[in-house]
């Protein structure tokens, strides 16, 4: 007597103008959450969007998802800038150039602070994406350093703060005139990372563990 064959479970894929849908809500929330901060109106995303709210709300059912999404989108981003550029190349501090440039055109500087003040930080999806790009910035810094590019004295919370306050404009300034010379800025500060060090850095080198800690 045989036995039936268990039945396979169709997997049903989202069709393609329903991808597409869900990127342009994503690509719509993230200007206009680094434009107006994340408390904008969600029909004001679908409507930059150019679809309807019940599209919103059918790929986002609520705020924080949303904005989890856009910030981990944005890390991945970064992320495979950075990788491309170690593939393409093999040079690792070119690799962080483009990680460091790619971050400040992609608004991480106004977007991650969003993520303490208006949901859990500890989301799972969250913590992967933040620790994929950790991860990635500190395997790409060791090998600068070891290759003799990068200088010592130097860690991944130096490079992830200087990023985030050189691209955030002045007080007093509109953000797209300063925009104009955010990448300028950033170069000065890389080249100022190369070795050999022209002078010594106060303190020690700064972590994330160490941005991550409470200020006393």
């Amino acid at each position: 007597m045989q036995t039936a064959a268990p039945e396979q479970r169709k997997v049903t894929r989202p069709r393609a103008d329903a991808l597409r849908n869900r990127e342009r809500i994503v690509t719509a929330a993230r200007e206009m959450f680094v434009e107006h901060g994340p408390d904008v109106p969600l029909d004001d995303v679908a409507r930059r969007a150019g679809v309807g709210n019940a599209t919103v709300y059918r790929n986002f059912p609520d705020r924080d998802a949303l904005v989890r999404e856009v910030v981990c989108s944005v890390m991945d981003r970064t992320a495979r800038a950075a990788e491309l550029a170690l593939a393409e190349s093999g040079d690792a501090f070119e690799a962080l150039e483009r990680f460091v440039h790619v971050s400040v055109d992609e608004r991480i500087s106004a977007l991650c602070p969003m993520v303490s003040s208006t949901f859990d930080q500890y989301h799972p999806d969250l913590v992967a994406a933040r620790e994929r790009v950790e991860r990635l910035v500190a395997e790409v810094m060791d090998r600068a350093k070891a290759a003799g590019q990068l200088r010592a004295d130097v860690g991944v919370g130096d490079v992830m703060i200087v990023a985030a306050q050189l691209s955030r404009p002045p007080a007093g300034t509109g953000c797209l005139s300063a925009d104009r010379f955010v990448h300028r800025h950033l170069q000065l500060f890389l080249d100022g990372l190369r070795a050999p060090a022209p002078s010594e850095l106060p303190g020690t080198p700064v972590t994330m563990e160490d941005l991550r800690r409470p200020c006393d």
